[in-house]
């Protein structure tokens, strides 16, 4: 979402970085060009005013200018304001007590509610609780057909009554039904509407003061930029959000609605949502330090380990170090460790989290799913034998391979060898020494 502005501010700190001193008029020169990069983020005009009038101050400073590092000062009261325009700390979805709790989803029309929902559903299953997901978009039959399948799919019950019911008694009913059912959260996705829509908001007041849910959240469309200003400010007036979810952010958005809506409403936002699939890894707790660090192109390391230790198996953890030590490691623990890591998102994805290697991310031609399909196309075309045995993959057992993973001998030839080179480092460096938890690098890493 972010690839744009991260590009354009990163040459900027870059030219500060290659003066040494900085001057008060290369300062504002650098603002110049931070201001216009928010511009054309579509960030709202006042936000990026205060922006940077407020990173400006501090930045022509004597702290600054006479620091030996002064382009890195600049970097940090960058990062700083950041953090504070996007809210300074994570906001955590509220519990009612007793509950059951309400989650309210509202918002225009297209901006992904009903897979909301779902992805929502799966996030609460996994922290342990128990959702019940509620169809009360009556306007849209496909909409309660598509949460009744999705409910099925991940196994989580779906509240409905057709499209001839009204949505607040909907909302009612299945709040009944949640606590009949022991079910500690009510998830409830409503009909998409302009705020303009003075009917339609007006059944979204009656919802809310129906079952007076605990979270009000906007599901708002990272596409539509400064509109979103609007739309949150008007759905807050008439029913009081208490958070925000940006979907599609991994599309071709230039972050204009992340970095405004939190600085003109006041209201968190609560998750990011990436893609129309719902699995563990589209739907993240917003961290406003963390999409920070992204922006400025420095990485996101703590996610990525979280991602990590949600799949991290500590028993296969532990095989897999002693194969590694006693250079034993063959092509199927390959294959294994390789879906292991896919478990944590697409390559790009995992790639822009790291530290400095936001643009090798989006180059594709170095960087590609395709490669991770040949390679594990090529090791599928491999009998078990010649998998724990690399050695023997020799002749017409590559052309065989060749054929049954529609690739090049050469390339089957080149995988072979790049495996055996990793074996024998594998190898070396399991003899040198006590073996390390993997999860215990990536804590030092922080």
């Amino acid at each position: 979402m972010f690839e744009s502005l991260s590009d354009r501010l990163q040459t900027v700190f870059q030219k500060l970085g290659g003066k040494g001193k900085l001057t008060e008029d290369d300062v504002r020169e650098g603002m110049k060009q931070v201001r216009l990069a928010l511009l054309e983020a579509d960030v709202n005009f006042k936000v990026v005013k205060d922006f940077v009038a407020k990173v400006t101050e501090q930045a022509i400073g004597e702290e600054v200018t006479k620091s030996l590092t002064p382009a890195q000062q600049v970097i940090k009261i960058v990062n700083d304001q950041l953090v504070e325009l996007l809210g300074k700390a994570n906001v955590p979805l509220e519990e009612a007590k007793p509950g059951p709790t309400v989650i309210l989803l509202n918002g225009l029309q297209g901006a992904g509610k009903t897979t909301l929902a779902a992805k929502l559903a799966l996030y609460l299953r996994k922290k342990g609780k128990r959702p019940l997901l509620v169809a009360a978009d009556v306007y849209r039959p496909a909409a309660i057909a598509q949460l009744e399948a999705l409910g099925k799919q991940l196994n989580i019950p779906v509240y409905s009554e057709g499209t001839q019911a009204s949505p607040p008694d909907i909302a009612r009913n299945a709040l009944q039904r949640a606590r009949n059912e022991g079910l500690n959260y009510v998830i409830i996705d409503t009909a998409g509407r302009l705020q303009i829509d003075d009917r339609l908001m007006e059944e979204l007041e009656q919802i809310d003061q129906a079952v007076h849910p605990t979270e009000k959240l906007l599901v708002v469309d990272s596409m539509i930029g400064q509109e979103a200003v609007k739309v949150a400010e008007e759905f807050h007036r008439r029913i009081g959000l208490t958070g925000v979810v940006m979907t599609k952010v991994d599309g071709d958005a230039r972050g204009g609605a992340a970095l405004s809506v939190r600085a003109v409403t006041g209201v968190p936002i609560k998750f990011l949502s990436t893609g129309e699939k719902v699995s563990e890894d589209t739907l993240e707790a917003f961290h406003p330090d963390r999409l920070a660090s992204r922006i400025l192109g420095m990485g996101d390391m703590l996610s990525l380990i979280e991602r990590a230790e949600q799949i991290y198996d500590e028993d296969d953890a532990k095989k897999m170090e002693k194969k590694l030590r006693k250079g034993s490691f063959d092509f199927e623990d390959f294959l294994a460790a390789m879906q292991q890591m896919r478990k944590l998102g697409p390559l790009q994805q995992i790639l822009a989290m790291i530290p400095g290697m936001g643009q090798l991310s989006r180059n594709e031609e170095l960087v590609s799913e395709k490669d991770l399909k040949r390679i594990e196309a090529i090791i599928f075309s491999m009998t078990k034998q010649e998998r724990r045995n690399p050695d023997i993959i020799k002749g017409r057992r590559k052309e065989r391979i060749a054929k049954g993973s529609g690739t090049q001998i050469q390339e089957v030839t080149g995988l072979v060898s790049q495996f055996k080179q990793m074996q024998r480092m594998m190898k070396k460096m399991g003899s040198g020494g006590k073996g390390m938890d993997p999860r215990d690098l990536m804590r030092r890493m922080r």
